[in-house]
């Protein structure tokens, strides 16, 4: 019987030699939508995605968040070993979590789905690339980011985990690698010599100002205008800081020959897979190139004995800040880290969320708090302080869209790799609900930037060509001071700027893709008993025709206007003091405050 052929990415060069050879696609990252006419041939099923059913994924999540910490206890202790230091686990936390706790998730996706399909599909083979497990080692985080969105690396941890671990139940073909440049490492330290360059003059320059103990501001989120203030007003002299890029180095098999806890974990469960493959994966700055990567640390230009770190978004792929940083914070320097987007408080879950609040001393957000963590601050939104937009009555629709990899990466409540597609199609029935007049009012923002496999362009193109589209280069306050209306149909920072600017917003979005903590809840039914918030695309499009003439009346209000604001003083608080706020944090922590870490 000729058996199935496993195709697990978009790679054709591993897919069925004839198109009458039976197909079974891993997922539907491998149908890519631009090579519709190839797949669309081939006799092909789809494997069911196993975090289709989100009751799986939310218990998945716990289980690798309990999984998590206990590698990042037994990581720290290695790392600390092959380095000859001693630094505690929150060190090895702010330096090396991020990577960690994406890398067990997304194995984990990667090793289920390949048991998934193997168990329910019999006579299956395969066809992989041939190649060093080594050659798609990350060098540092930015690096790996890169690398788990494409192809080529998830054919590769694919290929491995096949050869190694279920070679027995599946026929294995190696076939040749086909690419024009095999060291993705080098092409990468290549490409950021220039932007490099640029870095180092900025560092330079700000060296030159005096001044040593200070309060430490980098990648704030605030505006320029707003950090400059701040820093004036805590009486030091404003200074903007950017971080170099982490030095390249090569993966060394020799300085890999080491697994964790492999005399107790030797099961081939899960667990031991992980533990043999970290060895492998992790990047080369952590390891290699660690030495180098101190090196450049200690090299930096920024202060000896700052009073305080703030960051809104270095603490998780800035390699060179997170190691400064987290030396810093050995010796009792407070990390505060700021919100930097929507759906935090709201979440059900959320692997990022988790890992700052861990990580820092303080951190601020824009209104919402926690009673069991009072390290959260809430402070008013960090990003839109000063900026004023005004929507335009004569305007049309702006609909922002969100965008995310195929591939799953790390987990939290919104939508996982294949459930964009439900997206989409959500997106479509709305605009489908439409009067043709309607419709042709709505401009398409489109997320800056294709993220490979998805094709948002070509498919609207093509399956709503009627559909005016921006793709995401214009200056999102220069299109809704176009507008008259905002639609917006995921749970992140969109919204909540609109509504601080009191721009005429419609919200809607998969409740089941988008899982809300119970004590947030009351906040969106009071949106949706005002018509703000929908829980179908339909709804959502028959309130903008029911309003489209009047915006304004509806928007404005009391009802709506007191549903918003309730809203915004939780998640989006937009201060008129804001500076004088965080002043008064900086200050009290400038005091002395038992800010410690607490790993």
């Amino acid at each position: 019987m000729v058996g199935k052929t496993l195709v697990t990415t978009a790679i054709e060069q591993t897919w069925p030699k004839i198109e009458s050879e039976p197909a079974l696609f891993l997922g539907e990252w491998c149908k890519r939508y631009i090579r519709k006419e190839k797949w669309a041939k081939l006799n092909a099923t789809v494997v069911p995605y196993h975090w289709d059913d989100r009751k799986i994924l939310y218990k998945d999540y716990k289980y690798l968040e309990g999984l998590y910490e206990n590698l990042l206890l037994e990581l720290s202790y290695k790392l600390n070993k092959i380095h000859s230091v001693e630094f505690s686990v929150h060190y090895w936390r702010i330096l090396i979590g991020p990577w960690l706790g994406y890398f067990i998730q997304i194995l984990f996706d990667r090793w289920t789905m390949l048991g998934k399909s193997i168990e329910s599909f019999e006579f299956l083979n395969c066809r992989i690339i041939e190649r060093d497990p080594l050659s798609v080692t990350p060098n540092d985080m930015n690096h790996f980011i890169s690398f788990y969105k494409n192809d080529d690396w998830n054919e590769a941890i694919y290929g491995q985990l096949l050869e190694k671990y279920f070679s027995k139940l599946i026929k294995i073909e190696k076939v040749k690698l086909q690419q024009k440049n095999k060291n993705s490492v080098i092409r990468q330290g290549l490409n950021v010599k220039l932007s490099s360059q640029l870095k180092r003059w900025v560092l330079q320059l700000s060296a030159l100002i005096p001044g040593k103990d200070l309060h430490f501001f980098i990648s704030t989120y605030l505006p320029l205008k707003t950090n400059m203030m701040l820093q004036l007003r805590l009486g030091q002299i404003p200074r903007i800081w950017k971080s170099p890029d982490p030095p390249i180095a090569m993966a060394d098999e020799s300085k890999r020959q080491w697994q964790l806890g492999v005399n107790e974990f030797n099961d081939g469960s899960f667990e031991t897979i992980l533990r043999q493959f970290i060895p492998l994966q992790i990047p080369t700055c952590y390891l290699e190139g660690y030495d180098r990567l101190m090196k450049v640390v200690d090299q930096l230009p920024w202060p000896n004995k700052p009073k305080s770190m703030f960051t809104s978004d270095c603490y998780s792929s800035d390699d060179v800040f997170k190691a400064w940083s987290a030396g810093k914070v050995e010796t009792n320097t407070p990390l505060i880290i700021g919100q930097h987007g929507g759906h935090f408080g709201m979440n059900l879950f959320s692997f990022h969320e988790e890992h700052q609040i861990k990580i820092a001393s303080k951190w601020v957000s824009w209104g919402w708090k926690d009673v069991t963590r009072p390290q959260i601050i809430p402070v008013g939104n960090l990003k839109i302080f000063g900026k004023k937009v005004a929507y335009n009555l004569s305007g049309g629709a702006l609909m922002v869209e969100m965008l995310i990899p195929p591939f799953s990466y790390h987990l939290s409540a919104f939508p996982v790799s294949r459930q964009w597609l439900d997206y989409y199609s959500d997106q479509k029935a709305f605009l489908g609900a439409l009067s043709k007049t309607l419709r042709k009012q709505v401009l398409l923002r489109l997320y800056y930037g294709e993220v490979e496999g998805w094709n948002q362009f070509e498919r609207w193109q093509e399956e709503m060509p009627e559909v005016k589209l921006d793709l995401g280069k214009q200056d999102i306050t220069k299109l809704l001071g176009k507008s008259r209306l905002c639609i917006v149909s995921y749970n992140a920072t969109t919204y909540l700027e609109t509504f601080s600017w009191n721009i005429p917003t419609i919200i809607f979005w998969n409740q089941e893709h988008w899982e809300l903590r119970e004590e947030v809840k009351p906040y969106f039914d009071l949106l949706h008993s005002v018509g703000i918030f929908h829980k179908t695309p339909e709804s959502a499009a028959q309130h903008m025709t029911e309003v489209w003439d009047d915006v304004s009346s509806w928007w404005e209000s009391s009802e709506v206007q007191n549903a918003k604001i309730e809203f915004c003083k939780q998640f989006s608080n937009n201060s008129d003091n804001l500076i004088g706020n965080l002043k008064s944090l900086f200050q009290d922590i400038s005091r002395g405050n038992d800010l410690s870490a607490s790993d």
